[in-house]
């Protein structure tokens, strides 16, 4: 289903309730939360859902969130992405200030009480294949059967076990299972894999360890000993709930916090799957992780979309226990909300059609008084320069018009904004009969756009002056793909949009345009909003658009 905006007030939701109650009975002292990314890709969108969850909470409360990287799996993980997430998470407004830790700080705890299990008699080495393992684990209407390995002496089991961390084994020779009950109605229950063998380097340790924990084993007890109070997950892993608190019963660890699942964030049209994003990446479909098409963090950013209307769009979708999607639109009303108020205005014609006027001065320049932004006086005013020759958009004219067209076309006057009224005198056609240009007359009694006569216009346009206009590519970001469910079919490369990025290569700016800081939020008048991109050389601009003007819908 799609929702509409959380209609109770901001920070109420029953993860808020749940803190509330539990520091209102005394079960906790202080709230302690924590965002646990894996360094295998780039955020996206839904992982700003939980950042600002865990992070927003931990403010709320008076207590602390950390930044954890969950660094179990050394075959997909690099610098470049722990980097990124670090990057992320504080351009998103959130600092975990001295909390940053990894899964791997706590590996030779881990690796201890797997040992424990094993002397328990609640672990056991296991050798066979992924494929066997699979056969054996039964369905969820069938249980399943014992591995044939299950019932190994504790001295064979801490013996291959060790030797599975000397490196003695080849990947996928071996695995350690945590001994539960075959035949339980989770899943996850039945003998979970809790440490397989990797030989891969990993980004922080090296090549020091040869096997790693699962994420179901390293997990809980990451949250033991950072003294964790609310473990805030998305529903998927409810499920894995009882075989979290199993570890934690079982074993000797230092605190006991609680996991809590709330629904994940879904946007029609929108893939946040990593798998996914990655393989996109990889196969070249866009130009990175921070290309702006993606939803990544870095893709937002780098597209233009402010921290501030991400953090909006998460309030108002809410916290909730059912999974449900949203509606594009409410992002694109959090952006242009935020982007309305605080970007400055600027003049681009992105479609350039000359204009020549044919009674102004030639060689002549004004500097014409512009607003900044018109709901913010504080932020001033502008020059921007004038004269005979200048650029209008293409669909600003019509030859021939219908009723209730009301921009240029022959014979008729209208406003340049801050400027003159003009009128259409004649039109310049080439070989190939398209309109090239026109010629045009103005009335020099209406400098700053008003006739001393009270005459009417009923069309004010944007304009650039030819003689000091800056060039630029203009990228028109539209969606990534063609279709509200992308890869239903099973491929989502064929869903991708041939016509997701248009470029614009003969934009024509006003100057203070060549001064725009990357990334900077700007509202091209009539256009919509824009920022400048990455790629932008010293002798040519490239400014993609956030957004538009208003929801075309």
């Amino acid at each position: 289903m799609t929702v509409e905006a959380d209609p109770r007030e901001p920070g109420r939701d029953f993860i808020r309730d749940i803190i509330q109650a539990d520091l209102d009975a005394g079960r906790v002292q202080s709230v302690v939360t924590r965002f646990p990314p894996e360094p295998n890709g780039y955020l996206h969108i839904g992982h700003a859902k939980s950042i600002c969850l865990n992070f927003g909470v931990a403010q709320e409360f008076g207590g602390r969130c950390h930044l954890r990287f969950d660094d179990t799996n050394p075959a997909k993980e690099e610098q470049e992405y722990i980097d990124a997430i670090k990057r992320d998470v504080r351009w998103l407004g959130f600092d975990w200030g001295e909390h940053l830790y990894h899964a791997s700080d706590y590996f030779e705890q881990l690796y201890e009480w797997a040992e424990f299990l094993i002397r328990q008699g609640k672990a056991y080495v296991d050798d066979q294949t992924q494929d066997e393992m699979r056969s054996l684990r039964g369905t969820l209407t069938e249980p399943g059967k014992n591995s044939p390995w299950r019932d190994r002496s504790v001295d064979e089991n801490l013996d291959l076990f060790r030797r599975m961390r000397a490196g003695e084994f080849p990947n996928g020779a071996r695995v350690l299972r945590a001994k539960i009950d075959m035949s339980s109605g989770n899943i996850n229950l039945r003998d979970p894999v809790i440490y397989r063998i990797i030989h891969a380097t990993h980004p922080r340790t090296g090549d020091t360890w040869k096997i790693y924990p699962s994420y179901d084993f390293a997990h809980g007890q990451s949250d033991a000993i950072e003294h964790i109070t609310h473990s805030i997950c998305t529903l998927e892993f409810e499920d894995h709930r009882p075989l979290y608190d199993w570890c934690l019963e079982t074993l000797p660890v230092p605190s006991r916090p609680h996991q809590y699942e709330f629904a994940r964030l879904n946007i029609t049209g929108t893939v946040l799957s990593k798998r996914t994003l990655t393989t996109l990446v990889r196969e070249g479909h866009v130009n990175g992780w921070d290309d702006p098409r993606m939803p990544t963090l870095a893709g937002l950013r780098r597209r233009g979309v402010p921290p501030e209307g991400i953090r909006d769009f998460v309030r108002r979708v809410g916290v909730a226990k059912a999974n449900s999607t949203v509606d594009p639109a409410m992002f694109d009303f959090s952006v242009r909300e935020h982007l309305n108020k605080n970007a400055e205005r600027r003049m681009a014609v992105l479609k350039p059609l000359k204009v020549v006027i044919e009674n102004y001065p030639e060689g002549q320049i004004e500097e014409m008084d512009a607003i900044n932004h018109p709901e913010n006086p504080a932020a001033g005013t502008r020059r921007v320069p004038f004269g005979r020759e200048l650029y209008v958009e293409q669909e600003d004219f019509m030859e021939n018009p219908p009723k209730k067209f009301f921009r240029l076309s022959p014979g008729r006057e209208v406003r340049l904004r801050y400027a003159y009224l003009i009128t259409c005198r004649e039109v310049v056609k080439n070989a190939a009969g398209e309109v090239v240009e026109l010629r045009c007359t103005y009335d020099p009694a209406t400098r700053g756009g008003n006739a001393p006569d009270g005459r009417k216009v009923q069309a004010t346009l944007h304009w650039v002056a030819a003689a000091r206009a800056v060039p630029a590519d203009i990228q028109i970001l539209n969606t990534l793909f063609t279709r509200p469910d992308p890869g239903a079919d099973g491929d989502f490369s064929k869903d991708i949009n041939p016509n997701s990025l248009e470029i614009l290569g003969n934009a024509q700016l006003e100057p203070a345009l060549a001064d725009a800081r990357e990334g900077e939020a700007i509202q091209f008048e009539r256009q919509g909003y824009f920022c400048r991109d990455k790629s932008s050389t010293e002798t040519r601009l490239v400014f993609n658009r956030t957004i538009g003007l208003r929801d075309s819908k």
